[in-house]
């Protein structure tokens, strides 16, 4: 009698060259080879073909958040600036981030100027780069099946085409986790120290990107290296806290360069309260954003941008679309797929992996569902690479289970399908057929699988067909997202989200802060701003999705357009332009939001008093004082509010030694220079 003997969870082994061998679904029976089919690198390059397609259609028309276009600018003609990550070339003051995500988009534009090219382009190639990846580290543990259903799930990740079309920092953060996973993949194979060493040096560079969200993925990294690495407890334990301290030493150089430099000699780090990166490392960008804050950059007020803190955040009307579609799957896929591997040995790559990835999304939904400050939907893209993994082995791990787990695949798609069901629903008149579509794949997946259990003949064949069409289901709703995001989408900026405008977020690709981009820059050739002006109108604009406006809303004619932190009226900027003479800034604002859109027009430095919200301390009367005894500024403009970047005191210093500029000077009307619009103060010395 010949006992029948269920295959495992995932059917991987290794050579004696360490390298992973892939098994024939439903045998123990091991590979003859460990070449790779030859479909895989063909549907791999196809994968990677659509995230470029996705992330970079229409990209000269791109112009990225206003917010870090104008540092990009700013870096592009300033060393200085772009070293500190200023929003100007005078380096007044910096953007509320570490400058890493900002140096590779200045140092493409010093070639190439300023344009969609050079502010998005270099996105585009690390959002596809994150993608190539992510398949080599799932490959490496899960095997190639599993690492093409991660790098496709992950392409199609609604809210990872929204931000990869954009500038914001959290491309370049996903691109370097994903490769301190690969490292730390390679570390959990071998037992090596130098693989560590490099897991901790890619986290540490991810601090340099955007601080301490960059640390979400430690947790989940320490734990499956403590389990699941080769060698004695104590070689592991040793192993890291060496790597504790590469991972301080690779995070903390640029701090610690930057608080050290003469305060006087550099400029007002953006976001803190008292003029340090440690103080933003702590505060705004960090503890800010889990408990709230009201100083620095205001960081308690942020929490609406993803909705209401708690366990359903990540599924309420604004986040669903962005990230939610395939966390149920997530789940039971991990939780099946680790029960699986429960007799392997400790060093079990494939359960490793698994850890890895499932701690990597734990603590992540845990943080960003619960956080208190500030909170924007991107931020969940970070979310993706733990998302697309655990999807991929999980389909592969549930399709090849024994016969008593044959419930799980099915159970996966039906929970997934009917969960993308109602996401589409929420928007019935948007494309309705993809909701029917949905339901239509998911019943005729989940039904061919529970056939196939009953029908043994047919059993391979009618289960293959039945798992595509029920990833197939799975997957419709956010490759809807994604496209209608990259092909119906024509803005993005500050707050980036995908899918319909209907959809509880900003929708078709994100809209504030975002415009038609600047043309006519040319490569600077040294500090000074050398770029063109772009036409009328033609500079982003929008009002702060995080922080306070800076003034009220203006009539016609008067010195700004578009309500709070809008576009300053080319008039005015023209008027600036012919008065400027012989001073470093052209004017100082209340903001960033308006200091970018004039940085972006003209391509000259502006103060922003106040930073991004208006609310930093970065500008004092003694300040103010030197820079218009010693001509560097001349003109300052306030909103509606008068405010002085946030300082009541620079304020009335300002109404006491400036005069306002009659709006008919730079052809406004008689009353725009007072009331609700923005007023111009010139210094009377």
């Amino acid at each position: 009698m010949t006992t029948h003997i269920s295959p495992p969870a995932t059917s991987i082994t290794r050579d004696p060259a360490g390298r992973y061998r892939e098994r024939a679904p439903g045998t123990y029976r091991p590979e003859t080879s460990d070449r790779t089919p030859r479909w895989v690198r063909p549907a791999l390059w196809a994968i990677l073909a659509t995230a470029a397609i996705l992330y970079g259609w229409r990209i000269w028309s791109l112009s990225g958040n206003s917010y870090y276009s104008a540092a990009v600018l700013s870096g592009a003609h300033s060393w200085k600036a772009m070293f500190f990550g200023s929003l100007d070339a005078g380096n007044y003051i910096t953007v509320d981030k570490p400058p890493l995500a900002l140096w590779i988009p200045a140092l493409v534009a010093r070639v190439i100027g300023v344009n969609g090219w050079s502010l998005v382009g270099p996105q585009v190639v690390m959002g596809v780069a994150a993608v190539a990846v992510l398949y080599a580290t799932v490959r490496r543990s899960l095997g190639y099946r599993a690492a093409l259903i991660a790098a496709l799930v992950m392409t199609l990740t609604p809210i990872t085409v929204a931000i990869n079309r954009d500038n914001n920092p959290d491309t370049l953060l996903v691109l370097l986790l994903v490769l301190g996973a690969w490292a730390l993949q390679r570390a959990l194979e071998s037992g090596r120290l130098r693989w560590l060493l490099a897991c901790a040096a890619f986290v540490g560079l991810g601090f340099n990107t955007k601080m301490m969200q960059a640390y979400l993925v430690l947790p989940g990294f320490a734990l499956v290296y403590l389990l699941c690495a080769k060698g004695s407890t104590v070689r592991r334990i040793g192993h890291l806290a060496a790597a504790g301290v590469a991972l301080a030493v690779s995070s903390a150089w640029w701090m610690l360069i930057v608080d050290q430099w003469p305060a006087n000699d550099r400029p007002y780090i953006g976001g803190s309260t008292d003029n340090t990166v440690w103080d933003l490392v702590i505060g705004y960008n960090g503890l800010g954003r889990i408990f709230g804050q009201s100083g620095g950059g205001g960081g308690g007020q942020g929490a609406n941008f993803g909705g209401t803190s708690g366990a359903g955040r990540l599924f309420n009307q604004i986040m669903a679309g962005q990230i939610s579609w395939l966390i149920p799957f997530a789940v039971i896929a991990l939780v099946v797929a680790v029960a699986l591997r429960g007799r392997a040995p400790r060093t079990d790559a494939a359960r490793a992996g698994l850890l890895l990835w499932g701690g990597w999304l734990a603590v992540h939904y845990a943080v960003f569902s619960f956080a208190q400050g500030t909170f924007h939907p991107y931020y969940t893209t970070a979310m993706a690479p733990a998302l697309a993994a655990l999807v991929g082995a999980g389909t592969v791990a549930m399709y090849q289970a024994p016969r008593r787990w044959s419930w799980a695949l099915p159970l996966a798609f039906a929970v997934t399908g009917g969960w993308a069901f109602a996401v589409l629903r929420r928007t019935p008149s948007w494309h309705p057929w993809v909701a029917w579509l949905v339901a239509a794949a998911t019943v005729a997946g989940v039904a061919g699988l529970l056939i196939a259990r009953l029908a043994p003949r047919t059993r391979t064949r009618l289960a293959l067909g039945a798992a595509a069409v029920g990833l197939a289901g799975s997957l419709a709703g956010p490759a809807a997202y994604a496209t209608t995001t990259a092909f119906g989408g024509t803005g993005n900026g500050t707050n980036p989200t995908a899918g319909p405008a209907t959809s509880g977020g900003m929708g078709g690709g994100p809209r504030m802060g975002g415009g038609s981009m600047p043309t006519g820059m040319k490569p600077p050739t040294g500090n000074a701003p050398q770029g063109g002006a772009p036409s009328s109108g033609s500079a982003p604009g929008g009002a702060p999705s995080g922080g306070a406006p800076s003034g009220g809303s203006a009539s016609r004619g008067s010195a700004s357009r578009g309500g709070p932190g809008g576009d300053v009226s080319a008039s005015l900027v023209s008027y600036l332009e012919k008065n400027q003479g012989g001073a470093t800034w052209l004017v100082a604002v209340s903001s960033a939001q308006s200091a970018s859109s004039i940085i972006l027009q003209t391509g000259k430095p502006v103060i922003a008093m106040g930073g991004f919200t208006g609310s930093d301390p970065a500008m004092t009367v003694a300040k103010l004082k030197q820079y218009v005894t010693e001509g560097k500024l001349r003109y300052v403009l306030l909103g509606g509010d008068n405010r002085g970047g946030g300082n009541t005191a620079v304020t009335s210093w300002i109404k006491q030694n400036f005069t306002v500029v009659k709006a008919t000077a730079y052809g406004g009307s008689t009353s725009s220079s007072t009331g609700s619009g923005m007023a111009l103060y010139r210094y009377n010395g």
